[in-house]
């Protein structure tokens, strides 16, 4: 089984995503205690299946997911680029957050900068910069700016993130489904608009399945209480079928 469901938002769970069939839910015993301290256990337990899992597919709740994902395959002696497909830059630290939120730190994190809970329980070491593609951001703040422009992180639009890919080596594709623009994709918590079309990120995500170099795929899921959720599903499971269907062959 190749598809996991970690239905979670920071580490508190939530229901009503719908997940393609055959899957597994991952629900390991939480603590009680703060967001990154619950989440490292939660992403460790993920690390541990996407280490045993060939072409694993992940479905969760927020981008902090890639994480675990990426520690699982690095467990594996994976070691993929990471293409990062995100409308928010997902690179903020304490430092530069104007609102406290870690859900917008996971990119940061993972290329250990800023807060290290999560990426010290799930055993990641930090990729580098160079290893990072950042695409289809648009709504970043000032001060996250700044800190990506400092970076080697690759920011690059959805349409060119075909040929900026690195030319060789295994990939990880994570979508935040806000990528896309929210007229196509409803039920965002975090909608930007001026995003690229549901056809044009199927496209380049159709494109990058057809490298044959992606080893995993995660997506963050709209949000089910809000409206257009029903849509929103179809739309996510359309996105991730080209990496489904790599894994049920």
């Amino acid at each position: 089984m190749s598809i996991a469901a970690v239905p979670y938002f920071m580490g508190e769970p939530m229901t009503g995503l719908s997940i393609p069939d055959p899957h597994v839910v991952l629900r390991p015993d939480l603590p009680i205690a703060e967001p990154q301290h619950r989440m490292s256990v939660l992403y460790n337990h993920l690390a541990e299946w996407v280490a045993a899992t060939e072409h694993p597919v992940v479905y969760a709740g927020d981008c902090v997911v890639v994480i675990g994902v990426l520690s699982g395959l690095q467990r594996r002696g994976v070691d993929a680029a990471l293409v990062f497909f995100d409308a928010h830059g997902d690179f903020n630290t304490w430092e530069t957050t104007p609102s406290g939120f870690v859900g917008g730190m996971p990119l940061a994190m993972l290329t250990g900068r800023g807060e290290q809970t999560i990426v010290t329980g799930t055993g990641l070491t930090p990729p580098p910069d160079d290893r990072v593609l950042l695409v289809g951001a648009r709504d970043i703040d000032p001060k996250e700016e700044e800190l990506l422009a400092r970076s080697q992180v690759t920011q690059v639009s959805c349409e060119d993130v075909v040929t900026a890919i690195p030319s060789v080596g295994p990939l990880y594709v994570h979508l935040d489904l806000d990528v896309v623009d929210p007229g196509d994709m409803p039920a965002m918590n975090y909608p930007a608009p001026g995003g690229p079309s549901l056809s044009m990120v199927h496209s380049v995500l159709s494109d990058l399945a057809s490298t044959g170099r992606v080893v995993a795929f995660s997506l963050s899921s709209w949000n089910p209480a809000l409206p257009g959720a029903g849509i929103a599903a179809a739309a996510a499971h359309e996105l991730a079928a080209p990496f489904v269907e790599m894994g049920a062959g």
